[in-house]
């Protein structure tokens, strides 16, 4: 997978993670002498969540090169894709279920509570520490990134998609961020409607790139090295 795409899907993904996050970016303290310091502070606020992001790519980007030296890349794409599609048919009741699960509810729990202490604090250190914390909320669009550097081939590819990623959510969040309820809440309900399709489309693109067609950019021809230093080399696309 192409780093540069771990943009798109983030810019196409931010919709989606101003429904899950704006409760906490409008709870976000203002403090400063002026609206620079407030933009600052969002700033800090949004860099927290990329090396969060970034940090999860490396660890999911070295995952994928050790599929590459194992050959398994290719059918991991196309169970990626699959599990993604399957998530986007999944009913809502049923989503609703899991998260309610104990493991989960808990997760979400100890990270809010760490939110409303840091929120308390007011100043930007704990602004940049929201952000590491809030890269970690469950969110099934951070989970399409997460497949994205999966495909990558190596630490550092999937850290930068992963980075790309939190950078195409960073616009949107700031607009948030900055305007509050601006941002009519009815527009932003319709257009969520569109991320299921958006999904499935990028299920397809994993689904395709593992099935090997020979396409350029969407199906890449892909040859399987066989040592560690050849995983480094490897090129996906002619």
């Amino acid at each position: 997978m192409e780093v540069w795409t771990g943009f798109v899907v983030g810019l196409v993904g931010s919709l989606h993670c101003v429904g899950m996050c704006g409760p906490i970016v409008l709870a976000l303290p203002v403090f400063g002498e002026n609206n620079l310091s407030v933009f600052a502070g969002r700033l800090l606020y949004n860099l927290g969540r990329i090396v969060t992001y970034s940090i999860l790519g490396a660890v999911f980007g070295l995952f994928g090169s050790s599929l590459v030296l194992f050959g398994l890349q290719q059918h991991l794409s196309i169970a990626i894709g699959a599990a993604i599609l399957l998530y986007v048919l999944t009913p809502r009741k049923i989503k609703t279920r899991v998260s309610k699960l104990k493991f989960y509810a808990a997760i979400v729990m100890f990270l809010k509570s760490n939110f409303s202490k840091l929120i308390n604090k007011r100043t930007n250190n704990s602004l940049f520490t929201i952000g590491l914390l809030n890269g970690l909320l469950p969110c099934g669009f951070v989970y399409v990134g997460i497949a994205g550097a999966v495909s990558t081939s190596g630490w550092s590819e999937g850290a930068v998609y992963m980075a790309l990623f939190g950078l195409g959510t960073t616009p949107i969040m700031l607009a948030a961020a900055m305007l509050g309820k601006v941002i009519n809440f009815n527009i932003r309900a319709k257009i969520n409607k569109l991320i299921p399709a958006f999904a499935a489309i990028f299920a397809l693109l994993f689904i395709l790139r593992g099935l090997n067609l020979g396409i350029p950019y969407i199906s890449p021809k892909f040859e399987y090295p066989t040592t560690k230093t050849e995983v480094q080399e490897v090129e996906c696309c002619p």
